[in-house]
């Protein structure tokens, strides 16, 4: 639905930054409406699809690549455990680590998860032909990467606040 006055025709334009942080707020709050029903956070959603990239990364190096304070991934690494989407394992070169997997739960969720997120793709870009979105996603992955911004990983993963 199309408010009064922001029909894409009208002549008074936002420019690009505004439009990428106004779409950005709201799909970030309908992807997390969209989880709650999965009982998840999206930093939740965040930590479980970079496990699936990354299977057997220690805490250390999970925190690290995600840019986030060890303290809030190994509570977010037993919330998970407690949930059994993840288990950990003892480093065998390094006993003092944990290498942390997906279990047979987590996957299951992982799928759950992405049928989410397919259909919130789907709601989000409807405006928009396949061909658009190819080319909206390859213009954004340039934008990111000119931006330093870290392939996969949400900036609010990388903030110290709780989620």
């Amino acid at each position: 639905m199309v408010a009064e006055g922001n029909h894409p025709r009208d002549t008074a334009r936002d420019g690009a930054a505004f439009l990428l942080a106004q779409l950005g707020a709201h799909a970030a709050s309908k992807f997390a409406a969209r989880m709650q029903s999965l009982d998840l956070t999206p930093a939740l959603v965040g930590v479980l699809r970079f496990l699936a990239r990354n299977p057997g990364s220690s805490q250390r190096e999970l925190a690290e690549a995600i840019g986030m304070p060890a303290s809030r991934l190994v509570a977010m690494a037993d919330e998970l455990e407690r949930r059994e989407f993840v288990m950990r394992v003892r480093d065998e070169q390094d006993r003092r680590s944990h290498r942390i997997t997906l279990t047979g739960a987590g996957q299951a969720q992982l799928e759950a998860i992405a049928k989410q997120a397919q259909e919130h793709k789907r709601e989000l870009l409807s405006a928009l032909s396949v061909e658009e979105q190819e080319l909206l996603e390859d213009l954004l992955q340039r934008i990111a990467y000119e931006q330093g911004l870290r392939r996969g990983v949400h900036p609010g993963l990388t903030q110290g606040r709780p989620s």
